[in-house]
């Protein structure tokens, strides 16, 4: 890291989830334009991971001391992801004597004697492993449990990660030798090349320091690539850029040149902190308009050129009360939901063997506790659940596309399950599939409903006249989050939502310098090809009965309203 500053429902979401991740572990995998996909039948693949570090002084995976490997291996898959980012430092692989040493020797080595007593508890079988062993059974575990493993060449010399002056930073610094690392990358490579849940290889962490040159960068990124590859033809080769994982603009005027194809892959990493406290001391409408533009030139205009782009690290304080962190993060759903990005989150740790000096250091950025027992937020976990399956991509159906209105701040979606009942945010899984017209007039597909807007503080409503200017949705503010629209009287109304998750409209907050947060105003369409599940739209004489009820509502709804005004 950069350093801180219902049964039927219940059977129809079981099918979409079957069908949307049950070739989640197929291997390999491949590249098919911007998309990650299974290689043999084509279908993508989306990686929704958790980075597990195993980099630090101990060079073993944390959290082996606290429960078993088994145990933890299969709760990642419980919480409904796919794959770990598994780190490692490049002295494993360079320094014989360090690979060879024992988990028992490694931590006594390091005063960590309770530690040693955790692992005899609930990991003896890896206790007396090399080091370099110990990270292959983390890998094997992982396996059993269906869990799909990226082997991330962290940093190089054990330790926390990272400063600009760390000597691990880039090629040539005093612990990054580029003619060994290639070496060593090649190495561990063919170690795995038995693996088949090993699916691919992160070449290194977080480039950064005084020594960056786009040169450099093309010069032995690309020969550790190269190297990979012809060590483990089936693994992804995952590319890193500059400045802290943050910058692939060079890209723009030079792409990568390699021998092979198909298999390259480019990740970023964002955090809140890397844009400073801006989240937290400016409007978050105008900075999340401002870092998402630096984010599409940065990086994003990789998905444009046919590169799948990973965000390989990204994260909050998961006890809730960072506010730079807490906006960033609404911004940050919006994003990666917009365009469908495979992501890691940082960090599955609930604490540490030793960080930085301190032993049994807690992790506030982990999604487990500190006992590794528990979730620490279920909430987070809640809000990330809908982005761990693909909204599209090569095998998502065969539908023609539609739109999902997401809701970052709850990660829920627009749904209805009868014309009579109101809006309401509930599972996207269960969304309405929407088309969003020219006339920029939001329409239920396949129906002839529209969402239209009632008043201030009321529920926004479905009706079939889409005519009046309460029926026009814009897209507004710098974030691209708020949908607006205009009552009959002209006054600006935002979708919203109230206290129960019912979907209203509400004055519209935080458009310009105000300070305030504006995340229950802000949703995002989300282009999706998963089979919708529109309850109004199943039965077409129930349409046709719902047709003929609303626009006698509507009808009658006229009349009064024209007698009232002229009495």
């Amino acid at each position: 890291m950069e350093p801180r500053m219902r049964k039927p429902f219940i059977l129809v979401i079981l099918y979409i989830v079957f069908s949307i991740v049950k070739t989640s572990t197929s291997q390999p995998l491949s590249t098919n334009s911007r998309w990650i996909v299974d290689e043999e039948s084509g279908r993508r693949v989306k990686l929704a991971c958790l980075n597990w570090p195993s980099h630090l002084e101990a060079v073993v995976a944390e959290g082996l001391s606290k429960q078993p490997l088994d145990v933890i291996s299969k709760r990642i898959g419980s919480m409904g992801f796919n794959c770990v980012r598994l780190t490692w430092p490049l002295f494993l692989a360079t320094n014989d004597s360090l690979a060879n040493t024992t988990v028992r020797q490694s931590l006594l080595g390091l005063g960590l004697n309770e530690t040693v007593a955790g692992f005899r508890n609930n990991n003896p079988s890896l206790l007396d492993l090399s080091l370099i062993g110990a990270y292959q059974a983390v890998v094997s575990g992982l396996g059993a449990n269906n869990v799909m493993v990226i082997l991330d060449n962290h940093i190089s010399k054990p330790g926390w990660c990272c400063s600009a002056f760390d000597g691990n930073g880039f090629f040539r610094d005093e612990y990054f030798s580029p003619d060994l690392w290639v070496k060593r990358l090649t190495r561990i490579a063919t170690i795995f090349n038995g693996s088949s849940n090993v699916v691919g290889m992160s070449l290194r962490n977080e480039l950064r320091g005084p020594k960056q040159s786009v040169s450099a960068w093309y010069r032995y990124m690309q020969a550790g690539a190269e190297g990979v590859h012809s060590a483990n033809p089936n693994v992804l080769v995952i590319l890193s850029g500059l400045n802290f994982d943050k910058d692939l603009s060079f890209l723009k005027k030079q792409p990568v040149s390699l021998t092979f194809a198909g298999k390259l892959v480019f990740e970023v990493h964002w955090y809140s902190f890397s844009d400073g406290g801006a989240w937290a001391t400016g409007n978050p409408n105008q900075v999340c308009g401002t870092v998402v533009g630096n984010k599409m030139r940065e990086t994003g205009f990789l998905l444009d050129q046919g590169w799948p782009l990973f965000v390989s690290e990204f994260g909050v304080d998961m006890r809730g009360d960072n506010v730079n962190d807490n906006r960033y993060f609404n911004c940050f759903l919006g994003w990666i939901a917009e365009y469908d990005l495979d992501w890691a989150l940082w960090t599955l740790t609930g604490s540490y063997y030793l960080r930085e000096g301190a032993i049994g250091k807690d992790e506030t950025y982990g999604l487990l506790n500190w006992n590794w027992c528990d979730i620490r937020n279920p909430t987070f976990l809640d809000r990330i659940t809908p982005l761990q399956s693909p909204f599209q991509g090569p095998g998502v159906t065969d539908l023609s596309g539609h739109y999902v209105i997401f809701h970052p701040f709850t990660g829920l979606c627009v749904q209805r399950k009868s014309l009579y009942e109101p809006l309401k945010l509930g599972p996207c899984s269960m969304s309405e599939a929407w088309s969003y017209t020219p006339q920029k007039i939001l329409v239920i597909k396949g129906t002839y409903f529209c969402l239209q807007a009632d008043g201030v503080g009321k529920p926004a409503r479905l009706s079939i006249l889409c005519t009046g200017s309460n029926s026009k949705w814009e897209m507004i503010s710098d974030s691209k989050m708020h949908f607006s629209t205009k009552l009959a009287y002209g006054t600006q109304v935002c979708l919203d939502i109230d206290s129960g998750n019912n979907v209203v409209t509400n004055l519209c907050k935080c458009l310009s310098r105000d300070m305030c947060d504006p995340a229950s105003q802000w949703y995002k369409l989300v282009n999706s090809t998963r089979s919708p599940t529109t309850p109004i739209s199943r039965n077409p004489f129930s349409l046709i009965l719902d047709l003929a009820v609303n626009y006698l509502v509507e009808s009658l709804g006229g009349w009064f309203q024209k007698w009232y005004d002229a009495k």
